[in-house]
Order: structure tokens, then sequence, then C-alpha cells
């Protein structure tokens, strides 16, 4: 929104804890207990709020025992409620923290909501029924993942647009990056944050993915392993930067999968991270675009001028981390370390970091931003891919979509364990 609201100290909180910046933190920790406030008149992204400011809360919580940061998220998650009031369930996309009014996107498919807005809030949610015993954000939730299980799937696909009034898919365009990425994303994280009691979640996100591998991931001519998007019928041969997490994403999942399919995963998941590191060495600057076709004798390489930007984003960097805790394989490090080097070397300026509006010039020229994600993840993830496994070990944290690690939750004695889906 248009206040400040402080959202590069809270999301940058814990990459300070876990970097060992204590002073530094306890000054984030300062201001935040001083200054945020979140009764201001300004209208912002259920998602996007959710993401970076009740997970940045709720990891820095979890990883300091603070009861400000706690106190400051519930705080926040109650003025995002508001948003679920639809005829559906499914929330607005945007609210205005004052008055509680909703309202979706301009530009969305006839007045939908977006999938990955709205399937993206379930691991903060039921952290913050667990933690304050109050089960509204949980049912919130699980309102959501009941809906979408009735629905029907055109070709097993998740379309990206669902109206929040009648229920109904908006157009029937599915994508892994943009619009669609951190629903899958939060269906395998939600079975592993239940210490992998939360079989449903699991499920859904098995036949997501058998869907996926069917209808979008293509090799290309060049032996490139990619991952298209569903348009109006057919597979646009083009990936995106954000759809970089998903290599991350199938390490991650190979391991409970089904038909003993854990190699293939990991495989796959390779294939992608190798996919995604050519995007990167195929440019001037080492840096990868935002987005990259494969097209005859194009291969993951931008071709519009509007997708050749880079805005210091950290999905290529977190599947080398995943891959990397799940292979070792040395390359990841080295890939991690072209990228710091490029970064360092391109992104860098007197006040920060920018991103910049081509990778492919020699002389680039700067956005003039510092996305608050490039603190959240992309420095987080670089520090991890060169930390010892024993830091943030994935069989107790479970990162969420802005990288703010969550405990797994061991259920058996809490309010939520009594839910079917957590039997």
């Amino acid at each position: 929104g248009n206040s400040q609201m402080g959202a590069t100290i809270v999301d940058a909180l814990d990459t300070l804890y876990i970097m060992g910046l204590h002073d530094e933190f306890r000054e984030g920790q300062e201001w935040i207990d001083k200054n945020l406030d979140f009764s201001v008149n300004s209208e912002v992204s259920v998602f996007e709020v959710n993401i970076r400011f009740i997970g940045g809360l709720l990891a820095a919580y979890y990883l300091s025992g603070q009861e400000v940061f706690k106190i400051k998220a519930v705080q926040l998650a109650g003025k995002l409620l508001p948003a679920f009031n639809t005829p559906t369930g499914i929330p607005w996309a945007m609210v205005n923290l004052k008055s509680g009014v909703g309202r979706n996107w301009g530009w969305a498919s006839a007045g939908s909501s977006i999938l990955a807005e709205f399937g993206t809030l379930h691991m903060e949610f039921v952290h913050l029924s667990y933690l304050t015993g109050d089960s509204v954000y949980y049912n919130k939730v699980m309102h959501i993942r009941k809906l979408l299980q009735k629905m029907d799937r055109p070709n097993g696909l998740y379309p990206n647009y669902l109206n929040p009034r009648t229920g109904r898919w908006g157009q029937h365009h599915t994508s892994v990056g943009g619009l669609g990425d951190s629903f899958y994303e939060y269906l395998l994280k939600a079975w592993l944050m239940s210490d992998k009691m939360d079989t449903e979640a699991r499920k859904m996100y098995d036949d997501a993915i058998e869907a996926i591998e069917k209808h979008l991931i293509r090799k290309s001519n060049g032996g490139l392993t990619f991952i298209g998007e569903w348009k109006n019928g057919h597979l646009e041969r083009k990936m995106g930067h954000l759809t970089c997490f998903a290599g991350g994403m199938f390490a991650l999942g190979a391991d409970g999968s089904r038909d003993d399919k854990a190699g293939h995963y990991l495989q796959l998941g390779a294939e992608i991270a190798h996919t995604c590191h050519e995007s990167y060495d195929r440019t001037t600057l080492k840096l990868g675009p935002e987005a990259f076709k494969f097209d005859g004798g194009v291969e993951a390489v931008a071709v519009r001028q509007n997708e050749k930007y880079y805005i210091l984003r950290p999905e290529v960097i977190e599947t080398y981390w995943y891959m990397w805790r799940f292979t070792h394989d040395p390359k990841y490090r080295q890939w991690g370390w072209e990228a710091t080097q490029a970064i360092d070397k391109y992104c860098r300026v007197s006040g920060g970091f920018s991103g910049v509006k081509d990778v492919y010039s020699s002389s680039p020229t700067y956005d003039d931003v510092q996305q608050s994600f490039f603190l959240a993840e992309t420095l987080k993830y670089l520090y991890l891919l060169f930390s010892n496994d024993d830091l943030l070990p994935l069989d107790n944290w479970v990162f969420n979509t802005e990288a703010h690690p969550l405990p797994v939750l061991h259920l058996a004695n809490t309010t939520l364990s009594g839910n079917p889906a957590y039997r």
C-alpha cells in the first residue's frame, strides 16, 4: 500500500536472525514493536501481506521466541479476515485494512480471484490457529480446499482464475509460474508441515503434478526440460523465472511420491534446475530474464523486451538450494556462486541492490527498486546454499513461499488434531 508498513524490515527479520546478525535483528524488533501499525487506511494484497508480513512475523517468532512477533501476526491476520466475506468463501485479492472492504484486481478474468493468491494462505493460517487455539483461520483455508476438491478440473489441471461470487472457473489458463505457482507448493508443504498426516493435501498435490507432467512439461529440441503454460486449449512454449521454483518443489516432494517415483521426481528437479541455469548462462550478465521461450532455434532466451528484466528474484537459487540439500552435487553451489557474483557486479548500488532492465545488455540500466523478497529469499537461499545441512533441517522446518521457515507441527496434542484432515 501507500503507507509506511516496513515491508523490508518485516520480510528480512528471519534472514538477519539466521545469519547471526542479532544487533540488526533487535533494531528491527524495536521498530516493529513501536511503529508497525495495521490500522492504516490502505488497500493491500491479501496474498502478499500473508506471505511477507504474517509469514515473516511468524518465522521471527518461532526463531527468536519473542512474543511481540506473534502478537503482531495475529493482529494483522484479523485485519485480513474480512476478505473472506464473499458468497463462496474464496477471498478477494485486496482488502482495505481499515474498512475491511475487499475487491479483486481489475485485470483478472471476469472478476476472478487468483489460484496462487487464495491457494497460498494455508501454511500461515494453520499456524495462526495452532498458536492462538482459534480455529477460525484453519477453517477459512480448509473451506477453500473443500471447494476446490468438489470442482471439475479440465484435463485434471487447475485454472488460474476462480470467480468468488459464482464459484466457477474463469478462463482456462493454467500455469506453474505466476498466478498458479505457490498453490501447488502449498499442497505439498501442507502435507510436510503436518508431519505427513495431511494425506488429503498430498493426494491433491500428486494428482496435480501428474496432470502437469502430462500436459505442461516438455523437452525442447535442444534437450531442455521446460514447463509451459496452458492457454485456451494449447501449450505456450514459454517459461517464467517464477516457474523455476518448481525444480526445488519436485525434489522436495520426491520422498513420499506415488509408485516409488522418488528417483523420477529428483531427476525432473535436476532437469528444471539445468534449464533455469541455462536461462542465466545464455545472457550477457549471467542473470536470468523474467521469461524465456522454447521456439524453433530460440531456447531459454527472452524474446520480448518486456521480459528481459531481472528484479532480484530468488526462484532459481531456491531450486539450487533444494537440489544441493537432496543431492550434494557441487554444481549447485557453483551455479549459486555464479549468480552471487553477477548480482554483486551488476545489481549492487550505493543504497542497496537494484533490479536491471535488460540482462542481455552489457551496460544495463537499473529499475531503482530493491524488492523485499531479495532480503527475505534471494540472500537467505544463497546463505543456506553455502551453509551446513543442520542449519534449518528440512525434517523440522517448512519454508513458506517467501522463504520464511515455519516448524513442522506434531499435531497429536493440539486442538487441530480432531480435524479429519489431520487424522
